[in-house]
C-alpha cells in the first residue's frame, strides 16, 4: 500500500501543481502579481474541503454497520476508479496543451475581477483534490484498520509533487508531462483495476451483489494473505489469494478494454501548443 499510495499521490498531487505553477508563472511573467493572492485564495479552499472530504469519508462511516460500511466502501472505490479512468484518458490528451488552457482560462478571469481568478485556482485544485480524497478512503478501506501505511504513502507522493512543483516553477529541472502521465498511467490501469475488484468484494460481502462464495481461484495455500508477498501484491495491485469470479472478471475486462485505448497513438497536437519537454514556468 505505501508504495502505491505513495505513486498515486506523486500522480494526483503534480497535476495540482502543474495547475498551480502555470497560474503562478503566468501571472508573474505578465506583470499582475496582485491577482497572486486569488489564487492562492481559491487553492487554499480547495485544498481544505478534499482534506475535509477524505476526513469524513474515512471517519465518519465508523460508527455504521458492517453492511453499510462495506456498501460505503465499495460504492466509493467504484466512483474512485471512474474518476481515476476520466483523468487518466484526460491527462494522456491534455498534457501537451494543459498549459495554454490555463492561461486562457486565467486571462478571461483577470478580465473579471479577483473572485473569478479564485475560482480558477479552486476549480483546477478542486478537481484533483476531489479524485484523491475519494481514492485515498478506497485504497485506505482496502488496506484495512490498524495500518497507516495509505496514509504515509500519500503523504509523501505528495510532498514530493509539491517539491517538484517548487523546483519546475525555479526552472531547477525540465520535466517531460507526456512521459511521466504515460508511464504512471499504465501502472494506475493496474491499481484502479485492483480497485474495481476490491470495491465488488465490498459490495459482495455487503449483500448488494451475489457471488460472495463463489471464488475463480484460491492459492492461499500458496500466497499467504498476511505474507510477504500477499503483503506486496495486495499492497501494490490489490491482489487477494481468494477471488471470487466477479472480481476476476471484472478485474480481466477492465484492463483488456482500459489498457489498449490508453497506450493508443496520442493524436498529434497543432503546431501552437506547448511541447511536452518545454519548462513548465515558459
Amino acid at each position: 500500500m505505501l508504495v502505491s499510495n505513495a505513486l498515486v499521490g506523486l500522480r494526483e498531487g503534480l497535476e495540482a501543481s502543474l495547475v498551480v505553477v502555470i497560474l503562478i508563472a503566468f501571472l508573474v511573467k505578465t506583470d499582475r502579481r496582485w491577482a497572486l493572492k486569488w489564487v492562492w485564495a481559491g487553492v487554499a479552499v480547495a485544498v481544505v474541503l478534499s482534506a475535509g472530504l477524505a476526513a469524513l469519508l474515512t471517519y465518519g462511516t465508523r460508527q455504521l454497520s458492517f453492511e453499510q460500511q462495506e456498501l460505503i466502501g465499495g460504492a466509493a472505490s467504484i466512483l474512485a476508479v471512474a474518476f481515476v479512468t476520466v483523468m487518466i484518458f484526460w491527462m494522456r490528451k491534455a498534457a501537451r496543451t494543459i498549459s495554454g488552457e490555463l492561461k486562457g482560462s486565467m486571462d478571461r478571469a483577470l478580465d473579471a475581477g479577483g473572485l473569478w481568478v479564485a475560482l480558477v485556482g479552486f476549480l483546477g485544485v478542486g478537481r484533483e483534490g476531489l479524485e484523491t480524497a475519494i481514492f485515498f478512503y478506497a485504497t485506505a478501506q482496502a488496506a484495512g484498520s490498524g495500518t497507516s501505511q495509505p496514509l504515509i504513502g500519500w503523504v509523501v507522493g505528495i510532498l514530493g509533487s509539491i517539491v517538484i512543483g517548487v523546483l519546475m516553477y525555479r526552472g531547477a529541472i525540465r520535466f517531460n508531462i507526456g512521459s511521466f502521465f504515460r508511464y504512471t498511467g499504465i501502472f494506475l490501469v493496474l491499481v484502479a483495476a485492483g480497485i474495481l475488484a476490491y470495491g465488488l468484494h465490498d459490495l459482495q460481502e455487503a449483500g448488494f451483489l451475489p457471488g460472495l462464495h463463489s471464488l475463480a481461484f484460491d492459492v492461499s495455500h500458496i500466497i499467504e494473505p498476511g505474507g510477504w508477498l500477499g503483503t506486496l501484491l495486495k499492497g501494490i495491485l490489490n491482489f487477494t489469494p481468494a477471488t471470487t469470479w466477479l472480481q476476476a472478471i471484472a478485474w480481466t475486462a477492465y484492463v483488456a478494454i482500459v489498457m489498449p485505448l490508453f497506450l493508443r497513438p496520442v493524436t498529434a497536437p497543432p503546431r501552437h501548443a506547448q511541447a511536452p519537454g518545454a519548462r513548465v514556468a515558459a
